[in-house]
């Protein structure tokens, strides 16, 4: 890997810092930057990146690590590409750091592109800048941004969105998956693989994908029959699985069951079970050469037709473009 030298010509890419800033936020989307930089040829245009805070100088983060800023906010007067105001605990404090907002609708209306990675959101949506929009943010944060915000729709389970020239990611790491996501946008998918390489990172997540797995993300029944009903689930996707033939598992009527699955769970039996169905085929779509059809058959869908209008309402994408940017063997 060459080290890229800084040019004028390169695309400046703007990270925000404030105290207590989390350093991953910044470091991470660093790191896939002038990753990218170090592996496009001579000819074509690369990353500088530039971190900004109100003061030049030392910018203390979360655990007490340092970072230094190399300009302040008010000096940047060159266009930015990309603008990114990463977060932090402080972040979600309807007081948090009011003397960035004037700098971020500033340096917004130079920017191509304005992100926020994890609870940046809450600074972007401070500022204004998400009015009108859709973002997302840590699963922590969700419905606290959606409180503080309601100007904005937040989608809590995405990995990132993008609404125009906006984007937003969730929690910590997947900033990286935002950065990503905008290498390959800039320099194509060889330029992004060979990112994800060098990094060692999981492949290339696309943003429509769930934070987490759905056992992750939803409760755990405190009812035991309900309870053993979701941990044997993930073993039978294949089997009948309608409310009756559930109740009758749990050995409660459908309607009770149905009831009191909501309840505990968070979600109606049916939502639960097509959750699990599309993580599923995710699972098989990038680890396995089963045909489509035979993983729509393998979890439980039945039909191709099915799998693919469940994969674009839920995830955005058709199971075929899902393999093609996150197969390990595409």
């Amino acid at each position: 890997m060459r080290r890229p030298t800084r040019s004028r010509r390169d695309r400046l890419v703007l990270i925000v810092a404030y105290p207590e800033v989390q350093i991953l936020d910044i470091t991470g989307p660093a790191s896939v930057f002038t990753t990218a930089a170090s592996l496009v040829g001579p000819n074509q245009r690369g990353y500088r990146v530039e971190i900004a805070a109100l003061r030049k100088g030392p910018v203390p983060t979360m655990g007490g690590m340092m970072l230094h800023a190399t300009t302040r906010l008010d000096r940047v007067r060159e266009p930015v590409d990309t603008l990114v105001v990463p977060g932090g605990l402080v972040a979600t404090s309807p007081d948090a750091e009011p003397a960035l907002s004037p700098h971020l609708r500033r340096l917004a209306g130079r920017s191509r592109r304005v992100t926020s990675v994890c609870t940046g959101s809450f600074l972007l949506a401070r500022a204004g800048l998400l009015d009108g929009k859709r973002a997302t943010t840590h699963w922590a944060a969700s419905e606290d941004l959606q409180r503080q915000f309601p100007c904005c729709e937040v989608l809590a389970d995405r990995i990132f969105v993008q609404d125009g020239r906006t984007w937003s990611s969730a929690g910590v790491t997947s900033g990286m998956d935002l950065a990503l996501a905008l290498v390959e946008e800039d320099l194509g998918r060889e330029v992004a693989r060979g990112v994800a390489r060098w990094l060692v990172m999981y492949r290339h997540r696309p943003g429509g994908q769930s934070q987490f797995s759905v056992q992750l993300a939803s409760q755990w029944a405190d009812r035991a029959p309900i309870r053993e009903v979701q941990e044997w689930l993930p073993e039978h996707l294949r089997e009948d699985l309608t409310v009756e033939s559930l109740s009758r598992r749990a050995a409660m009527s459908p309607r009770n069951f149905a009831r009191a699955f909501r309840e505990q769970v968070g979600l109606t039996p049916a939502k639960y079970v097509e959750k699990l169905r599309v993580e599923a085929a995710r699972s098989s779509l990038e680890a396995t050469r089963r045909t489509v059809k035979e993983i729509a058959t393998e979890v439980g869908f039945g039909t191709l037709e099915t799998l693919h209008r469940v994969f674009r309402r839920s995830l955005g994408v058709t199971p075929a473009e899902y393999r093609r940017r996150f197969s390990a063997s595409a």
